[in-house]
């Protein structure tokens, strides 16, 4: 299916494979698979039954993973693993700046350190912007932040709640037109309150995503709804 969707984007799609199965095994056994299919990225998570104690632990298992593939690792530092355990930040900014130094194919960082602040993001642009892509996913931080640094990517968030708008609102920033790229901004912002107000209750305390109501959102859009992804 993968090699068939990458046959037919004909270059215009980069396929990104998420690294969210239950251990490290299958982890490794689905990136593999990925490889073979055509993926050029891997977004890396952890796996629900990862109680990590020490930053070690993290670092062991994202050196593991990044070992057996040959494919780009995009690091992942949110809330929903757990890790806030170890450190307030869940990954602290030591740990990610050995991952950093010590792992070569990891290529982008997904900055949600702290959320629903956007304080991991600031420190780790700040650290790290020189060496790999620094990201942060949230369009109602993202697209403001790109007003102040120039942004390269921005991925992976409930984007298909707004149809086809958040791509054309990040290629305005990027072409310098700000103002008009906020216009866009405040004309779905009360969208955009709906939705917090629905996640509020569980996105931050329960550390989950409700992915029924982005698909139900994506669904208004006049998507088909698609497979649900792996929690979290």
């Amino acid at each position: 299916m993968v090699k068939y969707q990458k046959d037919e984007a004909r270059g215009r799609l980069t396929l990104v494979h998420h690294a969210i199965f239950n251990t490290l095994e299958e982890n490794i056994e689905a990136v593999r698979m990925a490889e073979e299919e055509g993926r050029e990225l891997v977004l890396l998570g952890y796996p629900s039954n990862l109680y990590a104690t020490t930053s070690e632990q993290i670092f062991d298992y994202t050196q593991r993973f990044c070992d057996a593939t040959r494919l780009g690792v995009i690091l992942f530092p949110v809330p929903h693993w757990g890790f806030e355990r170890v450190h307030p930040a869940g990954m602290s900014p030591e740990l990610i700046r050995q991952m950093v130094k010590d792992i070569p194919n990891i290529v982008c960082i997904k900055a949600e350190s702290g959320m629903p602040t956007p304080a991991g993001f600031v420190q780790t642009w700040r650290n790290h912007s020189h060496e790999v892509v620094v990201t942060c996913p949230i369009e109602a931080d993202a697209l403001p932040f790109a007003g102040l640094v120039p942004l390269q990517f921005m991925g992976t968030s409930n984007y298909e709640f707004y149809g086809g708008l958040i791509p054309r609102m990040f290629n305005l920033v990027r072409e310098g037109k700000f103002d008009e790229m906020m216009e866009h901004y405040w004309r779905i912002h009360p969208a955009r309150s709906a939705y917090r107000s629905v996640t509020a209750s569980y996105s931050v305390g329960a550390g989950i995503i409700h992915r029924m109501v982005w698909k139900y959102q994506a669904w208004l859009q006049g998507f088909n709804g698609g497979p649900l992804a792996n929690p979290p």
